[in-house]
């Protein structure tokens, strides 16, 4: 996967009657923009290219074989309208890059959390969903509702050179989340942020058992992470689909919560096996190495009780810290 694939059409959104004001909303010519740039899909692909300005929006799909590439000056802006975020059907193997910033104005979203006053779960601020070959690279993304970059059910994912920025504060602002996904490498990241910065998750209770879809085949290099609410790399909870093959290295976590966590309950089934964790270095963390048996919630009272999961093989080594409250934990 290489981010600098090739389109021989190219297009500037200003063409389909955008306006970056940040007070516009463009939400119309994004989709159009989208819609006109399918045509070329079985001609070698399109990129279409935001220049600098600030251009509100409320979600759009992309489509196969289009860069979405913004001028270091552009910022996408997330609409604070929640009619503007409807739930879209999933679109098929595309990507993201390069330069740029995506900002998601969560802060009324997280305000609705705190009230209590949300009728529907929040957008992440980027979903793949069935899709092969994603580039995300060279991107600064901020303040997301909920969850920042979040492939499930993927294949051949590469995710670099991004940035990810929330309050300490904020709810579930996930950093990176491979979900039921398969060959993910992320490397040279900073995120910053109010939950985990990268977890691995692959579904949910009997849900996540029954579709069986794992993530696997996961490679995580030079990570810098700050959280006061998650861990610089964690595990589920949901992990009903099972997890393995997991090799991460390169970790730096400062001012946190937790160093590493592994995160299960009874009724998640599923598994976490074959992880290997190295050379990761620690300052200021409240618990360095945490394996929780009881976490989380489940999405209705179908679960079944006895649907255990496994945790096994899991090597971590070369782990420096100072200023660690407490080395490991367990809980049951």
């Amino acid at each position: 996967m290489s981010p600098n694939v090739y389109r021989p059409h190219s297009v500037t959104i200003t063409e389909f009657g955008t306006v970056g004001d940040g007070v516009t909303l463009n939400t119309k010519a994004f989709q159009n923009a989208i819609f006109y740039l399918n045509s070329f899909a079985d001609k070698g692909g399109a990129r279409l290219f935001v220049p600098a300005g600030k251009w509100l929006t409320g979600s759009f799909g992309l489509i196969s074989h289009l860069t979405l590439s913004l001028d270091k000056d552009a910022v996408i802006i997330g609409s604070p309208d929640s009619s503007d975020w409807p739930v879209v059907d999933p679109l098929p193997s595309y990507g993201r890059g390069a330069n740029g910033t995506i900002d998601g104005q969560g802060a009324i979203w997280w305000g609705w959390v705190h009230n209590r006053t949300l009728n529907y779960t929040r957008p992440h601020l980027v979903e793949l969903m069935y899709s092969t070959n994603v580039v995300i690279s060279n991107l600064t993304f901020t303040n997301s509702p909920f969850w920042n970059i979040h492939p499930v059910y993927c294949g051949q994912v590469l995710v670099q050179h991004v940035t990810i920025l929330a309050p300490l504060n904020s709810p579930n602002t996930d950093g990176i989340d491979p979900d039921s996904s398969t060959n993910v490498c992320i490397n040279h990241c900073y995120v910053r942020n109010g939950d985990d910065v990268i977890v691995i998750k692959s579904g949910w209770d009997e849900y996540g058992i029954s579709f069986a879809q794992p993530s696997s085949n996961i490679s995580i290099s030079n990570i810098t992470g700050e959280t006061r609410g998650g861990a610089g790399i964690a595990f589920g909870s949901e992990m009903s689909g099972g997890i393995s093959e997991v090799r991460a290295e390169g970790l730096r976590v400062v001012n946190s919560l937790h160093g590493i966590r592994i995160k299960t309950a009874p009724g998640r089934g599923g598994y976490v096996k074959n992880v290997y964790i190295a050379d990761v270095s620690m300052d200021n963390v409240s618990i360095a190495i945490r394996i929780s048996g009881n976490f989380g919630e489940h999405p209705d009272d179908k679960y079944d009780r006895n649907a255990l999961p496994m945790i096994s093989n899991i090597t971590i080594k070369d782990v420096v810290g100072i200023n660690i409250g407490v080395a490991a934990q367990k809980q049951l």
